[in-house]
């Protein structure tokens, strides 16, 4: 993220330049808003589950801490999704990490425990 602000001049109040980038996707965005006003952000949240199985439809069972399960995301078709699919058929005990923000979750990471 990155914030640049203007000085104010001859059309009115100070103005911000706001730059960031999508959780999920990637993409940069830019707003630019009076300097003066309030702008919304989302909230992000990170869990940690722990991989119980991948299906071949390319969903995976999930396990919290608290043992229960979670089976509605799909294991990402990108590089960490060929790693995450890797450590589990090798046998290994992995963990993820799913962000979740305005209402989309997706599983960022992998990591064997």
């Amino acid at each position: 993220m990155e914030i640049a602000t203007a000085k104010v001049g001859k059309h009115g109040s100070a103005k911000a330049k706001i730059t960031g980038i999508d959780v999920f996707t990637g993409n940069k965005y830019e707003e630019i808003h009076p300097t003066s006003h309030n702008i919304d952000i989302p909230n992000i949240s990170r869990i940690d589950y722990t991989l119980c199985d991948i299906a071949r439809d390319g969903f995976v069972s999930l396990m919290d801490e608290e043992g229960n399960t979670k089976e509605d995301l799909r294991l990402p078709d990108d590089e960490e999704g060929a790693k995450i699919r890797s450590l589990f058929e090798a046998g290994q005990t992995v963990s993820v990490t799913v962000m979740k923000a305005m209402g989309q979750e997706r599983i960022m990471a992998g990591k064997e425990i």
